[in-house]
């Protein structure tokens, strides 16, 4: 780059300063004349002579004053360059297009370049290229890997006009142009510490027996200790792999301490634990079955175990025999692929009779909502609670945006003219307006707050309940006041039937009560098929008993034409993959609930010889929804979740935004590869 130099600051002036003296001189000389005429000559022949002498030595010693500060300048560069050289940290200039002008020996020692290799840095580093050089950012950090080692690279813009105005001796022609300066840190021991250091942190871990009385029970009483013993000894055995503590803090509960680099290990192994528990036999008639809850990488001890707590109650509250992971708001699934057991007393049911008789006594007005899209299961249990509010003088309102066909003809059922209040059911709105601190939310056959009716309705009140049988997920209803979910009901009806026999002595069920509930139950057991227990047929007797008639609300579920024909076109235009999963898609058109319809299409679809699992596909108000259902040899709900969805065992929904059929289809079947290689499903 052309230079033209010339001196400017203080030593332009200290040169130019005998100069501006003659000015001075000349000034002087003007009174000298006025005195004398013959003193002012000889003065001013001193100026000129002086003048001449001036700028004769200014023109003299310039040239020899800018070879000395170049001379200096030199060596004062050489004394930089030389300590840029054996600069420790490597170190390296590049133009603008990433070629490399100069390197140190740190820099050329790592790459092993020379100091003639001027070729473009992209060569040794792939990732840095042009057009990343060239990007307006003014620093830039970028990890790499090299040769087994961590690097960091630093890069800077040097632009030449920010650095030449530092120069107070000389003024240079300035260019705008720039250069990429090139900083290159080891990571490598940083990184090994850090790694280090994560995985000494300890995980805190729960384990629990999910059936830990059902399984003594089933056994003889002398082989009972053994059992405990085995399993005890299963539990110790596998942890004690992985340098664990392990401590029974109960009959059926452990706690564990492990290292977080040993859980990278247990993930690969998928838990094996949980599986190996299971072959135990000594006379048990019940497989033993474990839930474990997992916590770390909250920053503390006690968080820690509050994460483990958290996984261990969402584990259960998942229906048990699967490990739940947390790290903060993170959550991990592995297992859960057999069926609830169901428990045989109804301690838990009574209790949380108690409780939510308790909270409806303390408030003044209830609102009951499901799902959107309410199906004959939400209302049922929502009508079994206005019974409930009803024995204690409580105003109880449904909340219920819109009525499928399906739902309409037990709608209809609870009119004024039938005696019930005209404001029986209401809208979000209408609920939004009315709610107040001094109301309780009651929220049935679903756990998601986004997928309730009105999702606003949970933040206006803090009381809240929840009754539920779906399985739940990491996105749940915040802090409930009180919370029943059971996995292994068969339905919220089912749950609400046993809670009202135990709710209080005065309670009596109208015919059509019983009928709505008992029509829950129904629909949710496709005809007492599926999900169906001991407690199952106690409830439908109950409500039996209640004045529920069969052939009354057979009659209140028949299909009209156009949803029958539509159910036979799903059945139809079936497509079975992998041999043993049938997908097809439900038509929208004409029908006024297909939703439900494809829902009834997915039960049927299990009819056929060789399927395991339906997946039916209905388009419906701008999303895709997915009705799954498998008999007993896969799970859905783990399907339905990589979805981002969930449900049941054996009855699973999704519903996905954005979304075309041939796409949903395409996700549903790549889910199932998936799951397939990694041996999530069989």
């Amino acid at each position: 780059m052309k230079q033209n130099i010339k001196l400017k600051g203080r030593l332009r002036n200290y040169m130019y300063w005998p100069m501006i003296l003659t000015i001075l001189l000349l000034l002087i000389n003007i009174p000298v004349y006025m005195i004398n005429v013959k003193s002012g000559f000889v003065v001013s022949g001193f100026t000129v002579v002086y003048f001449i002498v001036v700028v004769s030595s200014y023109n003299y010693n310039k040239p020899v004053l800018l070879n000395e500060l170049i001379t200096f300048a030199t060596q004062y560069g050489s004394v930089q360059k030389k300590l840029l050289e054996e600069f420790e940290i490597p170190y390296a200039l590049l133009d603008e297009d990433g070629k490399i002008l100069w390197l140190n020996q740190q820099f050329s020692k790592i790459t092993g370049k020379e100091k003639t290799y001027h070729k473009t840095v992209n060569g040794i580093f792939p990732a840095l290229t042009k057009e990343l050089l060239q990007k307006k950012d003014e620093i830039r950090d970028l990890s790499i890997t090299m040769d087994e080692r961590f690097y960091r690279i630093h890069l800077k813009k040097m632009y030449f006009d920010t650095i030449l105005p530092e120069n107070g001796i000389v003024s240079l022609d300035k260019n705008k142009d720039y250069l990429n300066v090139l900083y290159l840190f080891d990571e490598t021991d940083l990184k090994k510490y850090i790694k280090e250091n994560e995985e000494q942190r300890l995980v805190a871990s729960l384990v629990y027996i999910d059936n830990y009385d059902e399984v003594l029970d089933s056994v003889e009483d002398v082989k009972r200790s053994l059992l405990e013993a085995l399993i005890e000894r299963k539990v110790n055995r596998y942890f004690s792999n992985v340098d664990a503590l392990v401590r029974k803090i109960e009959k059926d509960k452990y706690f564990v301490v492990f290292k977080h680099k040993y859980l990278e290990e247990l993930e690969k192994d998928k838990f094996s634990l949980i599986e190996e528990v299971k072959t135990i036999k000594v006379g048990n008639e019940m497989a033993a079955t474990l839930s474990i809850g997992i916590g770390y990488n909250s920053g503390t001890y006690n968080q820690n175990y509050e994460y483990a707590r958290a996984a261990i109650d969402l584990a259960l509250g998942r229906g048990g025999d699967q490990v739940v992971i947390k790290e903060r708001e993170q959550i991990t699934y592995y297992g859960g692929k057999s069926q609830k057991v169901e428990k045989n007393t109804r301690v838990k049911a009574r209790v949380k009779a108690e409780a939510l008789r308790e909270l409806i006594e303390s408030k003044e007005q209830i609102f009951i909502m499901g799902h959107r899209i309410a199906d004959v299961d939400s209302f049922g249990a929502a009508i079994g609670i206005c019974c409930a509010a009803r024995v204690l003088d409580k105003t109880a309102y449904i909340v219920l945006d819109e009525v499928t066909t399906s739902l309409r003809p037990i709608r209809d059922c609870f009119t004024e003219e039938n005696g019930y209040p005209n404001d029986l059911c209401i809208n979000s709105e209408t609920a939004l307006y009315k709610v107040n601190n001094k109301s309780l939310v009651m929220v049935v056959d679903t756990n998601r707050p986004n997928y309730t009716e009105c999702p606003e309705l949970l933040k206006k009140t803090k009381t809240i309940v929840v009754f539920d049988h779906h399985r739940q997920t990491s996105d749940v209803v915040e802090s409930p006041t009180l919370s029943y979910i059971e996995p292994y009901a068969s339905s919220t009806c089912e749950m609400i039937a046993e809670v009202l026999q135990y709710f209080t002595e005065k309670i009596k069920l109208e015919p059509r009560e019983a009928d709505a509930i008992y029509a829950g139950i129904l629909i949710d057991t496709n005809n007492f098929m599926s999900n169906t227990g001991v407690r199952t047929f106690e409830a439908a007797a109950y409500l039996r008993r209640c004045g529920a008639e069969v052939t009354r609300v057979r009659k209140l579920l028949r299909d009209d034409m156009d949803a029958y024909k539509a159910r036979a076109e799903v059945v139809r235009h079936a497509e079975v993959y992998y041999d043993h999963f049938a997908i097809s898609v439900c038509p929208a058109d004409n029908i006024k609930s297909p939703t439900i319809v494809g829902a009834q299409a997915a039960n049927e679809l299990l009819n056929i010889v060789g399927i395991k699992a339906s997946f039916v596909l209905t388009p419906y108000q701008g999303k895709i929804y997915i009705s799954s259902r498998s008999i007993d040899e896969i799970n859905v709900q783990l399907i339905m979740e990589r979805l981002g969805g969930g449900g049941h065992l054996n009855v699973a929904g999704a519903q996905l935004t954005d979304c075309s059929i041939e796409k949903a289809k395409w996700m549903i079947q790549d889910t199932l590869e998936e799951m397939l290689k990694e041996g999530d499903i069989e």
